[in-house]
């Protein structure tokens, strides 16, 4: 007798080696998302950006990566194309296009235009690499979407850790390392090959074939109707409002505690290079660590627990004063692991209940929603953290607030099977 669809696992050769190859070719492509905030300040020196302009940069990866969420939703193409090869050619792609700006670009219009290019590109690469995973391990993949999206910031991390190691590199040795790693991961990803053969869905037994799936209006009705996957969906929105937006003020918030904490003749942007990496790497840990812990109470307590932690850090760091480093020091770390340890719990929610033959459409829309609304809050926060200082973290808070307002109904145990 056949086991019943939810409990079927995907067959194949080593399934765990595969996931293994996913959550590391996810590390490594998703370099290329931050390479520019690795060498911020040696880029806006020799750019002579304005922190306004550089905040666009950031914002053009953004905007990029929200165009190419919503052309693989609505034209279908995350579930009619097999996932390894959009995430192989994707990060070709997105590393060509990284590297470029290193080849002699001197106009900020090409520049941008690169970025928003290498946006695109990630677009293929985050979600599908979800979607491979969720294939992978059939049933329960919280925990395994924990190592994905942990992997996904250390890569948000490498950057500056290839800054901190390469302090006398120029800043575009350092992108063309990010672009290297990205054509490791397209390279592991081909390597490892098709999934099998499986059942992906975890609540029906079969799927419309993949050739005829396209996400159109009445599908994407259909899919927000959904109670549990539209109260994950504005729950991973509110985190969005913070997530980015905290990381792309890293570099500003690790200054003063690197002026405290580096030693005389000690580079000053390495130190701020290291603590911008510990703070956003250490999420590795938030991400990997909820996975486990949602086994024994679900995705979204763990959701919960994370969002309630870092809206507290939303509004008490900025009381820490400058002439405490250390204590800043420790709040960013606790703060780095707390932000993102929700993320990949969304995914799974998100997954358990999104209609099963739009799948791939349905996370490559959430987060196509969810990377709009980050360019809104990293360019409020960048010009704030100009006025008002720190204080501008308090407009961080109403992510939270809204995320835990949004997972209300994932608490009580009316829905059914929660993941």
């Amino acid at each position: 007798m056949n086991a019943p669809a939810a409990e079927r696992q995907p067959s194949g050769p080593r399934p765990s080696l595969a996931v293994a190859f996913i959550v590391l070719a996810q590390c490594l492509s998703t370099s290329l998302w931050f390479s520019p905030s690795g060498v911020a300040d040696s880029l806006m020196r020799d750019w002579q950006l304005s922190a306004a302009a550089f905040s666009w940069l950031l914002a053009a990866t953004q905007l990029g990566f929200i165009a190419g969420t919503l052309a693989f939703a609505f034209s279908g193409a995350a579930d009619r194309f097999q996932p390894t090869r959009i995430f192989g050619v994707c990060s070709l792609l997105g590393a060509l296009a990284n590297a470029a700006v290193t080849w002699g670009v001197t106009d900020y219009g090409l520049f941008w235009s690169l970025r928003f290019v290498v946006g695109m590109c990630l677009a293929g690469i985050y979600p599908l690499g979800m979607k491979m995973l969720v294939q992978r391990v059939g049933s329960k993949p919280a925990a395994a979407l924990g190592w994905l999206v942990g992997m996904l910031t250390l890569g948000t991390a490498m950057p500056h850790g290839l800054r901190a190691l390469g302090q006398s590199l120029p800043w575009p040795e350092v992108l063309l390392g990010s672009s290297v790693l990205a054509l490791v991961g397209a390279v592991l990803v081909g390597w490892m090959g098709q999934a099998p053969k499986q059942q992906t869905s975890l609540t029906e037994p079969t799927a419309p074939p993949a050739a005829a799936v396209r996400l159109n209006t009445q599908a994407l009705r259909a899919v927000i109707a959904v109670r549990g996957f539209r109260a994950s969906a504005l729950g991973y929105f509110g985190h969005m409002w913070e997530l980015y937006a905290f990381w792309s003020v890293l570099p500003w918030l690790s200054l003063p505690i690197a002026r405290a904490l580096t030693e005389p003749g000690e580079s000053l942007a390495s130190s701020v290079a290291w603590i911008s990496f510990a703070v956003i790497g250490i999420g590795f840990f938030g991400c990997v660590l909820g996975g486990l812990w949602s086994r024994r109470v679900g995705s979204a307590k763990v959701a919960a627990s994370a969002l309630a932690a870092s809206g507290l850090m939303c509004v008490g760091y900025p009381f820490i004063p400058d002439t405490w480093p250390l204590v800043q020091l420790g709040a960013l770390l606790f703060w780095g692991v707390c932000v993102v340890a929700d993320s990949p719990q969304f995914s799974a929610m998100s997954s358990h209940y999104a209609a099963p033959q739009w799948l791939g459409s349905a996370l490559v829309l959430q987060n196509g929603v969810g990377f709009l609304i980050t360019v809104l809050s990293i360019l409020l926060l960048g010009w704030a953290v100009q006025k008002w200082g720190s204080m501008a973290l308090w407009l961080l808070a109403p992510g939270p607030v809204l995320g835990l307002w949004a997972l209300r109904p994932l608490l009580t145990p009316d829905l059914e099977r929660s993941p």
